[in-house]
């Protein structure tokens, strides 16, 4: 239906009025930067990327903007706004012609913002107009979280430090990080997205990668130093959230795995990104590079897995084995596995080189969420509640461990202490000793919460 519109849209033309607009004098210019990519990003990305570009319009960069779609009306013609297709569009009342398509219209003051900076000349106020949206934005700082929690938020994080003393846990704009052998927090890292998908350290845990955003509207990735919470770098923002960053095992890469349906490969150092896959059809949810950092695996709701060369984003292998969506992904440590847990309630395992699926774990009463791999070890998490470890031989089933209390976000897994932790949509952690299943710690990763009490029986 929608593509349908949109030719009816090319062949028949549209029917505007005219924008006369003059400039108050007393107003700042707009900033195309400032104020308009990130509407741009968060209310036309999905449907104008270069993946879509629906009608032949994109959204990707200034350049994409200003340039005429299939129907070769000017989108943006400079100092006209009565010229400009995009501002037709976007003020339209006719729900067929209307911008954004099927979602409510953009608030007459965004409106507004488009048609003063036609107006003023369609300038360009970034440092490349070829550059990505997300490239120009100006950073700001992220809401600080609450000092007390009054109740607790899934924990979808969770990542060991390189000893593993440490605990990172994602939080409501922010990262806690915990002592893993009594659940004491330690220390809180702010200035990070409303919800935290993912925390990632690199090898000696002088960095913490973490990716997050408010899910449709924005995502972005940040490196901090987690001693002391301090940002180092900035890595990028995108029109929705970042569901997954990891550093390679060199620790100078960043591959970040996002709803807008790419991954990125960032340069740790310079913040720089250095590849742009753009794949796969639905969010990329999982990512996971192998032993030597030369592959990426991903895991997407598209119901496949598929496998890049890490230095150059080239697609060497897609799985479809799954027939469901994928959420996670990790490679046997000789690489010649590729792991991944999904919505049919099941572990596949499949030949990187050819595809072929080599074995699968069942048992699970509902979706497989969150896997790790390490030596002989498969560690996974469930909306069952469960949290299981299997090995890679035979795939077989070693241990279960004792129920968590919700549905199982997150494990991790530090092998030279053998700890594993898990992490629930109701904001339990819960760490275990991995080979006999002793409980180290159990806390709520969340700040000054307090428990009800319970009603004593009458």
């Amino acid at each position: 239906m929608l593509h349908r519109r949109i030719a009816l849209w090319i062949a028949c033309g549209l029917a505007v009025a005219p924008f006369g607009y003059a400039a108050r004098a007393e107003e700042p210019p707009v900033s195309f930067a400032k104020d308009l990519a990130p509407i741009l990003m968060q209310k036309c990305g999905a449907c104008h990327d270069a993946a879509e570009a629906n009608g032949g319009y994109q959204v990707v960069n200034y350049n994409h903007v200003i340039k005429a779609g299939d129907s070769e009306m000017p989108a943006v013609t400079s100092g006209k706004p009565d010229e400009s297709e995009l501002l037709a569009r976007i003020a339209s009342d006719d729900e067929f012609v209307r911008m954004p398509q099927e979602a409510d219209p953009l608030p007459a003051e965004q409106i507004e913002l488009f048609k003063r900076w036609i107006a003023e000349g369609a300038k360009f106020d970034g440092s490349d107009p070829a550059a990505d949206l997300s490239a120009i934005i100006p950073k700001t700082t992220q809401p600080d979280p609450p000092e007390a929690y009054r109740r607790p938020v899934p924990v979808a994080a969770l990542a060991f430090n390189h000893d593993g003393t440490e605990l990172a846990a994602g939080g409501y704009h922010e990262v806690t990080i915990w002592n893993a052998a009594d659940g004491k927090l330690l220390r809180r890292i702010k200035n990070v997205p409303e919800c935290v998908y993912s925390v990632d350290y690199n090898a000696d845990g002088s960095l913490l990668a973490v990716a997050g955003g408010t899910p449709g509207s924005f995502g972005e990735v940040k490196l901090f130093k987690p001693t002391d919470g301090s940002l180092v770098k900035d890595l990028g923002s995108m029109g929705d959230v970042a569901f997954r960053a990891a550093f390679n095992p060199a620790g100078n890469k960043v591959a970040v795995a996002g709803a807008d349906r790419s991954i990125r490969v960032f340069d740790a150092a310079s913040g720089s990104e250095e590849i742009l896959i753009e794949d796969h059809a639905d969010w990329v949810v999982g990512l996971a590079w192998n032993a030597d950092g030369t592959r990426l695996a991903s895991a997407s709701r598209d119901k496949t897995s598929k496998l890049f060369n890490a230095e150059n984003g080239e697609s060497l292998m897609t799985y479809s084995g799954h027939g469901d969506a994928v959420f996670d992904a990790g490679f046997s440590p000789d690489g010649n596995l590729v792991l991944t847990a999904g919505a049919d309630k099941s572990i596949h395992a499949w030949n990187p080189a050819d595809g072929a699926k080599k074995g699968q774990i069942g048992g699970f009463g509902s979706q497989v969420l969150t896997l790790v791999t390490s030596g002989d070890k498969i560690l996974s998490g469930s909306a069952d509640k469960s949290v299981r470890q299997h090995r890679l031989e035979g795939f077989k089933e070693f241990k279960q461990y004792p129920g968590a209390s919700d549905a199982v976000y997150c494990v991790a897994y530090h092998p030279g202490t053998g700890r594993l932790a898990a992490s629930t949509f109701a904001g339990e952690v819960r760490v275990w000793n991995a080979e006999d299943g002793a409980e180290v710690s159990t806390f709520i990763a969340a700040p000054g919460y307090t428990p009800p009490s319970p009603v004593a029986a009458k």
